[in-house]
């Protein structure tokens, strides 16, 4: 089933240019394939210099998550918030995002979750180019219960 851009912007707290993914190709349980292509855009807001770096694939790989974690349900009612709070075995193959023509394909796949936190590995290529590839942990600020 695929999901647009509005129905992503309503479960993630990005709004505006900053929600980055323009749809969901594939999604289950334990896995999201999302596409974008605001890497070309010129006003894309985590652009410096005119330039979008790769580094700034983390970002679009967390929305991913974000965006899995809303679709899945991980937790009984949605984080106010997610932080990221490591990355690790992170490869960057390319130093920009931007010079790169096609859908810029964003996966990540789920291999721990629990209500406070949650670690995905995770991958950003356009084609058969990697682009970039870690592991994401992510600490939920789902509030306390009362």
């Amino acid at each position: 089933m695929q999901i647009n851009h509005a129905e992503i912007a309503r479960l993630i707290p990005h709004a505006g240019k900053m929600c980055l993914l323009d749809s969901v190709s594939e999604w289950d349980a334990v896995k999201i394939k999302c596409r974008s292509r605001s890497h070309l855009m010129q006003d894309n807001p985590l652009r410096t210099d005119g330039q979008l770096s790769a580094l700034c694939g983390i970002e679009y790989a967390a929305q991913a998550m974000a965006v899995h974690g809303g679709l899945t349900g991980l937790t009984d009612r949605l984080p106010r918030a997610g932080y990221l709070a490591s990355l690790r075995d992170v490869v960057c193959r390319r130093s920009r995002l931007d010079d790169m023509e096609g859908d810029l394909i964003v996966e990540a796949e789920q291999l721990m979750a629990d209500e406070t936190r949650v670690i995905y590995q995770f991958a950003v290529r356009v084609g058969a180019i990697e682009i970039l590839s870690g592991r994401a942990a992510v600490v939920l600020d789902v509030g306390i219960s009362t």
